[in-house]
């Protein structure tokens, strides 16, 4: 892998004379009182500044503080004119553009493209406050505004849309955001590294446009430059030559699941031309033409496949895609960030807590995250519905104990209305701390898309004695009485480590712990790359083993997800019956929703399974597709909702399974209907029907179960109902 220049080893820029900010600008009048006469960067997001580090453009501007630059904020801006784009002046380098922290697509409207009626990144909630696409009405806006000066747009949205991707909302495949945003540059991924060297470059005289050699970017142009091999993999039909990749387990004696899958990159049909493995750095792969992939679903699934097999940053060539008469130029992923630099990131001079224009009004997403504390970046699980693993690697970056200890204390110390409790301490996965490949050659070198499925790779360190030494040094600080964890749990790592489970079930739960099996059957599952319910049943006694043994009562809260690519209804019905023997009664339950780039949104588009090699002749699995369907298999996840009677008899009776409808316990659902409720295969209210009394308070035919049941009390009961309340999804959790 290559060796990237140290984050903070940059002559820092003149203008770090004028020192910290106490709060990055967001007016004139704040500019004025640093004595700045204009800034050097103007960061415009579609979230309200809330200066912590969970927040991307405060983590980005304080860094760019760091390296001596004046960064300005223009939050939530007006897109309807320019006099908010043009409010804090001419920036001197670049604006930097971003939706915020979640897609604005994903963010406004439901997985059944309805409006979503609140935003938790605006204060007291209030929808309508971004655009559609925010990044691109932002980044014309700019244009507008100032048009000499670049533009460089990032964040989740750009990351996620920066080749041709399928969009959910318009039901199109749509160009890269880099065009219909008429950017200078895209940064994807986290954008530390990119943005810094960026603002180095512009800030020593370089062009916009010569900006082409930074990992982690995508740019436009006409040409493949001399110099470069060109590895042709625009048709799947006839596959020429395959390279073969270094073999990652040559100095192993490994027979785990990881060597099993060695060169998955042999299955794509791809033409590769034989070059002296010193080319390789010098090697583009030229994938199918936006016109292709938008004519074609099937070479759409196969250029999502060939993006997914370049994202090791160790391993991973260039990719160019053509738009028209121009070509989008992805450089390869940029470099985790070392213990250090990640520490330094974390411990700027964050305000953590929103800027003061807000007067105190209540931010969401804020109040969710304010006694959080994240201690490491990257997922490896490789889930095929997830954005994380896309927009920050499969690398796992780590901080240092020392660094998150000194944060637990600043928030112990400065935040107001802190009471002892630290609501978490996680990232994108709980339980990934530490965790890495047993030898970073072999990590350099794999192109497997998860470590953790079918099994859990041999060559993957899973000791979590990093992770219980941490819990136990931050349970002992001054003033701390709790530490809870929230973000979600890899279960089928934790079973590996039984002394975490009883480290995390014994101190760090508070009353409720959530997991996502995401599904019971195996088809759904394969489609996802999640694991059986075996690591499951293991993890479930593991759980309830120890909270007896630590006399408390505790629950574990499974997620599932609804019409997944892959999922029959007779998978839905398997799934909801699962759940009506469980005694679960799941309150939110969520649809999957097409998010841009994801593997299962190539699925969901093309009907074929980018996770095996792609041919026009292979069969199409099942795509849930249309209201209805969906409809259905939510209400499958709410099985015991009156108002999804009627549309589940209606399924039941169509497949045959009408000895699923009665009055008794082994039903799944009644055969009567409350008065008032129901609605059919069109979301339309049923007509009224007849409620029969007999059954209105008796037995509801849930049995007893040992975690969560329906005769344990009302303080067992005021518990779960709290857990419903908090089982939605995290800020910036992109599923």
């Amino acid at each position: 892998m290559s060796i990237a220049k140290p984050l903070f080893s940059y002559r820092p820029h003149w203008a770090q004379r004028f020192g910290v900010a106490p709060v990055l600008p967001m007016s004139r009048a704040e500019m004025d009182d640093l004595g700045w006469d204009c800034c050097d960067i103007i960061l415009v997001t579609g979230d309200a500044y809330v200066d912590h580090p969970s927040f991307g453009m405060a983590v980005i501007g304080r860094v760019l503080e760091a390296q001596g630059f004046r960064v300005g904020i223009i939050a939530q801006p007006d897109w309807t004119g320019v006099d908010d784009f043009a409010a804090l002046g001419r920036p001197s380098l670049f604006f930097g553009v971003t939706a915020g922290n979640m897609d604005s697509m994903v963010n406004r409207y439901t997985s059944d493209r309805k409006k979503r009626s609140d935003d938790a990144y605006t204060p007291a909630g209030v929808s309508g406050s971004r655009p559609d696409r925010s990044v691109l009405a932002y980044a014309q806006r700019c244009r507008e505004a100032c048009a000499d000066v670049p533009i460089i747009i990032g964040g989740i949205e750009a990351s996620l849309r920066r080749i041709a991707h399928y969009d959910y909302w318009s039901d199109t495949v749509r160009r890269s955001v880099l065009f219909d945003a008429k950017a200078d540059l895209l940064v994807y991924g986290n954008g530390e590294r990119q943005i810094v060297e960026i603002a180095h470059r512009l800030a020593a005289g370089e062009a916009v446009q010569d900006l082409v050699d930074i990992r982690g970017t995508a740019f436009a142009r006409a040409t493949t430059p001399e110099g470069w091999v060109e590895i042709d993999s625009t048709d799947i039909d006839q596959p020429g030559r395959v390279e073969p990749h270094v073999d990652p387990y040559a100095e192993t004696t490994s027979t785990g699941a990881c060597a099993t899958e060695a060169a998955p990159a042999e299955e794509v049909r791809v033409q590769f031309q034989r070059r002296p493995r010193a080319d390789r750095e010098h090697s583009v792969i030229r994938m199918p033409s936006y016109e292709a992939v938008r004519k074609d679903p099937v070479l759409y699934a196969h250029a999502s496949r060939v993006l997914h097999l370049e994202t090791n940053p160790g391993n991973a060539r260039a990719l160019v895609q053509r738009h028209g008469n121009r070509d989008i130029w992805l450089n390869p992923p940029p470099l985790p960030l070392t213990t250090r630099e990640l520490d330094r990131v974390f411990e700027m001079p964050y305000t953590r807590q929103p800027h003061p224009v807000y007067a105190g009004a209540k931010i969401p997403a804020y109040e969710m995250i304010r006694f959080s504390v994240n201690i490491m970046r990257g997922c490896f699980g490789g889930c095929t519905f997830c954005s994380i693993t896309e927009h920050e690697g499969r690398i796992i970056q780590n901080r240092s104990e020392d660094s998150i200890v000194r944060e637990i204390e600043t928030i112990r110390d400065t935040v107001p209305g802190f009471t002892g409790v630290i609501s978490d301490v996680g990232g994108p996965t709980a339980n990934m701390y530490r965790l890495a490949c047993k030898s970073p050659k072999i990590e350099a070198a794999c192109r497997r898309p998860s470590c953790v499925y079918p099994g859990v790779c041999s060559n993957l360190k899973t000791s979590h004695a990093p992770l219980i030494r941490l819990y136990q040094r931050l349970r002992e600080l001054p003033g701390i009485k709790k530490v809870l964890v929230a973000s979600g749990l890899r279960y089928d790592l934790a079973v590996k480590s039984p002394e975490y489970v009883k480290e995390l079930v014994t101190h760090h739960v508070g009353g409720y712990l959530k997991i996502a099996p995401e599904h019971t059957e195996g088809g759904p599952l394969s489609k996802m790359m999640k694991p059986g319910m075996e690591a499951y049943y293991e993890f479930k006694e593991l759980f309830e083993k120890y909270s007896r043994e630590a006399g408390k009562e505790q629950y574990l809260i499974p997620y599932f997800i609804a019409a997944h690519p892959g999922t029959t209804d007779e998978d839905m019905l398997n799934l909801a019956i699962w759940l009506k023997r469980n005694g679960f009664r799941a309150d939110q339950v969520q649809n999957f929703l097409p998010s841009p780039m994801a593997t299962a949104t190539a699925m969901y588009h093309s009907g074929k399974n980018p996770l095996h090699k792609v041919r026009k002749t292979d069969e199409s699995m099942s795509i849930p597709k249309g209201l209805r369907v969906r409809r259905l298999h939510k209400a499958f996840l709410r099985y015991h909702d009156a108002n999804n009677w009627p549309l589940l008899r209606a399924a039941l009776k169509r497949m045959g399974r009408e000895d699923l409808i009665g009055n008794g316990k082994q039903h799944l659902i009644p055969a009567w209907q409350p008065k008032g409720t129901g609605v059919d295969v069109d979301g339309k209210r049923c007509a009224e029907g007849a409620e029969k009394k007999v059954f209105r308070t008796q037995h509801t035919g849930l049995p007893v179960n040992p975690v969560r049941n329906n005769g344990r009390g009302r303080k067992a009961a005021a518990a779960e109902g709290h857990a419903k309340r908090r089982s939605r999804s995290g800020p910036g959790r992109d599923r």
